[in-house]
C-alpha cells in the first residue's frame, strides 16, 4: 500500500468514527507516543545495541584524552560547547542524565551565584533518524555504489550505511587508532565486517580511494580537530580528487559555512547543491532543524 492508498483508507477509516469521539481519536494520533512504535524495526533495534555496546566503552562526552585540543575549542567559543554525541544519546537520554547530575545544559556565569546560561551542545555523529533520513530521504539507491565516511570516529555512518543502504562498499577514514580499534570491535561483533572497512588514514593520503568513491560524508568533520591551516590543505585536497561526475557529497555544516570559517572560496565548477526534502516524519524525538543542516551536493 503506498502514501495514497493509506490516505484514502485513513479517511475512510476516521469517517466511521463516532463524531463525538473523532476529537479524541485525533488527539491521541497527535499526542501519543504508541504510534511512534510503528517506526521501530530490527534495523534501529540493532543501531540502538551498538550504541549501547559503545556507551558502555567510552567516557559520557564520548571524547578521547588524545582530543584535549579539540576540548579546548569547544569550551572557549563565545558560548562554552561540551560534545554530546547524537549516535549514543538521544534527546531523552540526555534529559534522563540531567536529572540525574549526570549531565548539564547550564552552566554558571558567576561562579557561585545563580545566574546561568544555556550550554550549546555539538555533536560529531549522526543521530539514529538521522541515520535513517540521510540514507533513505537524502541519498538514492546505493547499489554497487562505494561510500568514504571522512573522520568516521565511532562508525554512526557506516553502521547506519550497512542497515540502511545497499552501498556494496562503505569505508571509514579515522585519525584516532583508538577509534578505529573501536570500530572493528563492533563491524565483527555484529557481523558488519563483508561490505564496512575502516582505515587508520589522513584523507589526503587517500587520492585513489577519492577518485573512485560514489558518495563522501563529512560531518563536522574539521573544525574541531585541525588548525585552520590543516583544514585549508584537506579541502584543497578533497576539491582537486573528488572529481567523478555524478558524485555525491553530504556535509554538516554546509560547505559555505565551512568555508567562510577559513575565507576559502568554493571551487568554482566543482559541485552543486541539491535540494533536501525535510519534511518526513521520523518520530517525536527527531529535531526538524537537526534535519535541515543536512547538505547535498554533486559533482559537475
Amino acid at each position: 500500500m503506498n502514501v495514497d492508498e493509506a490516505r484514502l483508507k485513513l479517511r475512510e477509516l476516521l469517517s466511521q468514527v463516532n463524531p463525538p469521539e473523532l476529537p479524541k481519536l485525533l488527539d491521541w494520533m497527535r499526542n501519543s507516543d504508541e504510534l511512534d512504535q510503528l517506526l521501530v524495526d530490527n534495523n534501529k533495534v540493532i543501531l540502538q545495541s551498538i550504541a549501547e555496546d559503545l556507551r558502555a566503552r567510552l567516557p559520557i562526552d564520548a571524547m578521547l584524552p588524545s582530543e584535549s585540543a579539540a576540548q579546548h575549542k569547544m569550551q572557549h567559543r563565545e558560548r562554552p560547547t561540551v560534545h554530546v554525541d547524537s549516535f549514543l544519546y538521544s534527546e531523552e537520554q540526555v534529559d534522563a542524565l540531567c536529572e540525574e547530575g549526570a549531565m548539564s545544559r547550564n552552566y554558571c556565569l558567576s561562579c557561585g551565584s545563580f545566574r546561568t546560561a544555556p550550554l550549546d551542545f555539538i555533536s560529531h555523529s549522526f543521530s539514529v533518524s538521522e541515520l535513517q533520513f540521510l540514507f533513505q530521504n537524502v541519498l538514492p539507491d546505493l547499489s554497487g555504489r562505494t561510500v568514504v565516511d571522512v573522520g568516521s570516529r565511532l562508525g554512526a555512518v557506516l553502521y547506519g550505511g550497512y542497515v540502511y543502504s545497499s552501498a556494496s562498499r562503505l569505508i571509514g577514514l579515522e585519525l584516532s587508532e583508538d577509534f578505529v580499534r573501536l570500530q572493528n570491535d563492533m563491524l565483527h561483533k555484529y557481523g558488519l565486517a563483508d561490505r564496512v572497512q575502516v582505515l587508520h588514514a589522513d584523507v589526503c593520503t587517500q587520492e585513489v580511494l577519492l577518485q573512485g568513491t560514489d558518495v563522501l560524508i563529512m560531518n563536522n568533520v574539521f573544525e574541531y580537530f585541525m588548525e585552520p591551516s590543516e583544514q585549508i590543505r584537506a579541502w584543497k585536497f578533497i576539491m582537486q580528487a573528488f572529481r567523478k561526475r555524478g558524485s555525491l557529497l553530504v556535509t554538516v555544516p554546509s560547505l559555505q559555512d565551512s568555508l567562510d570559517a577559513l575565507q576559502m572560496p568554493l571551487q568554482p565548477g566543482w559541485v552543486e547543491e541539491l535540494p533536501v526534502d525535510c519534511s518526513v516524519y521520523l518520530g517525536r524525538g527527531t529535531d526538524p532543524e537537526e534535519l535541515r543542516q543536512i547538505h547535498l551536493y554533486r559533482v559537475i
